[in-house]
């Protein structure tokens, strides 16, 4: 069956974080789209530098969580800090927990759903550095490759990705999680 993933993701973005999993979702045979604050491309950052540019596919504003089966958010420093400034970028997060869809992200990437208020009393993991952001919020925060929980996929960093690629594409064929929530 055909599905169609978001991956929300602005300027800053960690390349291989983006990269890698639309890459594996479009091995499914799914439709990836690039979910971005503004239309044109969005430039990711690969090893301490500015990499290479991404087209956007869809604008945020313009975009509709209903035509989405599952959401993804790859981490970097810059990218998700600036997601969670922007109050449609959170609502459209918190939309995808609301209708008990999948949704996977990585390194950085979970910070966002600190904004979303959606972590209490969730299993996840993430980079090291904001592992206190996601307890505090009231995660149960753990060191491994890939955590899930009830359709929330996270991972560590890029070196994770093998481990998160096969978790992601798993509980999106799952499809709908009951015990998904806010």
């Amino acid at each position: 069956m055909k599905k169609n993933i978001a991956i929300l993701a602005t300027n800053g973005f960690e390349e291989s974080e983006l990269a890698s999993p639309k890459a594996y979702l479009e091995e499914q045979g799914w439709n990836a789209d690039i979910v971005s604050l503004k239309s044109g491309t969005i430039k990711s950052w690969k090893d301490g530098n500015w990499s290479n540019e991404y087209n956007v596919d869809v604008v945020l504003d313009q975009a509709n969580e209903a035509d989405y089966d599952a959401l993804v958010l790859p981490g970097g420093v810059i990218n998700p800090d600036l997601l969670r400034r922007e109050e449609a970028a959170v609502n459209f997060v918190r939309s995808f927990f609301e209708s008990k869809k999948p949704v996977a992200a990585i390194c950085h990437g979970p910070q966002i759903l600190v904004d979303a208020d959606v972590l209490q009393g969730r299993k996840v993991t993430s980079f090291f550095s904001v592992k206190n952001d996601l307890k505090n919020a009231g995660a149960q925060w753990e060191d491994s490759e890939v955590v899930v929980d009830n359709g929330l996929v996270t991972s560590r960093n890029p070196n994770d990705l093998p481990a998160f690629n096969k978790k992601m594409v798993e509980e999106i064929k799952e499809g709908i999680h009951e015990r998904q929530r806010v």
